[in-house]
């Protein structure tokens, strides 16, 4: 064979292998911490997909779950570690009392809102901290949701003070949970989502807190309560996240792996913008229900604030203590941001009244 036969020949050879790589097809089944067709699921996880597979022409599929399904909806990450799945949906707020670091990533109270904490994760270094905390247990994070504001609580009872909150049985989660039980002397407890409604409309607990107005308009909360307490200052901003196994992740080509985090971007930008959509057309709709909307007034915001930022720093200064110093460094990285954005950001035109 001549030569350039041959050259002609080792070249197209060369073509079909890399053609075979880059087709590479893959699977992951993804649990989550939610039940299948809530507004997380469907913001977050299956747009998620749907991107995915868009921006990969289908060669991966990520397949979701509901919470329950394949692993319980708040071991979502222990999941992924054993191996039982792939990947795994869930947001840092489920990890605080397991390491409180996360709280840092899930905002708190007197935490940065949705325009800065979004700029500080994907502009800032969050994403960046973020990533780096997961590599150190094994993992691949991909952020696929950031939130608007939540309700501060669907209630039996007004909470309009300090001492509203004493002693009042509260479901939350994350850093929330922390700051009322050893600020104000309420009785936090944590249940899935799944069982929240029920909770409430059993006089189980007095109030709960679960997620943004378009999250919880679908659930009856404010059905089940007469008084809805905003704004969301105990939760002003969340994170979801897509966990991989790093070996998992590892095994997908550089292109593949590129063209999945684009996705994830993506996600993350488009949930955020239907979340603001959706809020304003729920709370019209929860405005016009039989309860009670009630703004807080800034007064007591500002003391919950204030409460939040301390329980903040004071247990990084106990991880400190502990040999853990990643927390007060991480701490101060978002607290410098938070006050660079307050500090610079009155430029911004805002419509609220």
């Amino acid at each position: 064979m001549p030569s350039s036969f041959k050259r002609l020949a080792l070249a197209g050879a060369m073509s079909l292998v890399a053609a075979g790589a880059s087709a590479q097809e893959v699977t992951w089944r993804v649990p989550t911490s939610v039940p299948e067709g809530s507004p997380f699921y469907i913001n977050f996880l299956e747009r998620f997909a749907d991107n995915v597979e868009l921006l990969t022409d289908g060669k991966v599929e990520i397949d979701p779950y509901g919470a329950g399904v394949l692993v319980p909806a708040l071991q979502v990450y222990q999941g992924v570690k054993d191996g039982i799945v792939e990947a795994g949906h869930s947001t840092p707020c489920f990890r605080v009392n397991e390491d409180p670091i996360n709280a840092v990533f899930c905002s708190f109270p007197g935490g940065m809102g949705p325009e800065a904490h979004t700029t500080w994760m994907l502009e800032g270094g969050g994403a960046e901290k973020l990533a780096e905390l997961r590599a150190a247990e094994g993992f691949k994070s991909l952020i696929v949701g950031l939130g608007s504001s939540e309700v501060m609580a669907h209630s039996n009872k007004k909470i309009e003070s300090a001492e509203d909150l004493n002693g009042l049985k509260y479901r939350t989660a994350g850093a929330w949970g922390e700051v009322i039980r050893d600020t104000f002397g309420a009785v936090p407890t944590t249940v899935p989502p799944g069982e929240i409604y029920t909770l409430l409309e059993r006089k189980g607990v007095d109030a709960i807190e679960w997620a943004t107005p378009s999250g919880n308009l679908p659930e009856g909360f404010h059905e089940a309560a007469p008084y809805i307490m905003v704004p969301g200052v105990h939760q002003p901003t969340f994170v979801w996240e897509v966990v991989v196994k790093q070996e998992t992740w590892d095994e997908l080509d550089e292109a593949t792996q590129k063209k999945i985090e684009a996705a994830a971007e993506l996600t993350s930008l488009q949930s955020l913008y239907s979340f603001y959509d959706k809020d304003i057309k729920a709370m019209e709709e929860l405005r016009a229900s039989r309860a009670e909307v009630i703004e807080i007034s800034q007064e007591f915001q500002d003391q919950l604030g204030e409460a939040g930022r301390a329980w903040m720093k004071k247990t990084a200064a106990a991880e400190a203590e502990a040999g853990k110093p990643a927390m007060g460094e991480l701490l101060d990285d978002y607290l410098a941001y938070e006050d660079r954005w307050a500090g610079q950001s009155g430029y911004l035109i805002r419509n609220g009244k």
